[in-house]
């Protein structure tokens, strides 16, 4: 276990490089998902469901993705580079 969060928090070099805030939204994304899940049916989540459109928002029309030269995995690899950061701070 300890080999792969290694390495998942050390990209390869041929991974993209995320700007910092663009990765900081992206860990914020995540963590308040993981909060609106952890939520009862029964919980008022409206404040949740509108922070997740917000940084959905923030993520989409970031001007990271206005760029010429993007990978197919752009998502997907930021989505790792924000669990990378959210794993860093956990220990």
């Amino acid at each position: 276990m300890q080999y792969s969060s290694f390495r998942s928090s050390h990209p390869s070099p041929s991974a993209p490089s995320f700007p910092d805030d663009l990765v900081g939204l992206q860990a914020d994304w995540l963590r308040t998902y993981r909060e609106l899940a952890r939520q009862p049916a029964s919980a008022r989540t409206t404040g949740l469901r509108r922070r997740l459109i917000d940084l959905s928002r923030a993520i989409t029309a970031h001007p990271y993705w206005s760029r010429p030269v993007r990978t197919a995995g752009g998502p997907a690899e930021l989505r790792r580079a924000a669990k990378a950061r959210s794993w860093a701070r956990a220990a």
